[in-house]
């Protein structure tokens, strides 16, 4: 399964956002470290969910790596976030 699928199917079951972003920027790495011929391994997510009202920008992050930890373990070597509650977002 792709890692961009399963990051999706993680953060959606967990955080039911109102809107998701996965975007691979693989392709602007190449020769980076951590970069592979095959791609998946630099991600950017935008995520939008009601699930991080009263937490800080870095609990958010916090929250979302501990959800992916396990593609960040295998593969992916760089994901940046964007993590907004849905009044953020308007």
């Amino acid at each position: 399964m792709e890692y961009a699928t399963r990051m999706r199917r993680k953060l959606t079951d967990a955080l039911a956002p109102e809107r998701l972003d996965i975007q691979d920027d693989s392709g602007r790495h190449a020769g980076h470290g951590g970069a592979h011929p095959e791609g998946e391994t630099h991600f950017h997510v935008t995520i939008v969910s009601a699930a991080f009202a009263g937490k800080s920008r870095v609990e958010r992050q916090r929250l979302v790596y501990g959800l992916l930890a396990q593609e960040m373990a295998e593969r992916v070597h760089a994901l940046g976030l964007t993590t907004l509650t849905p009044e953020e977002a308007r």
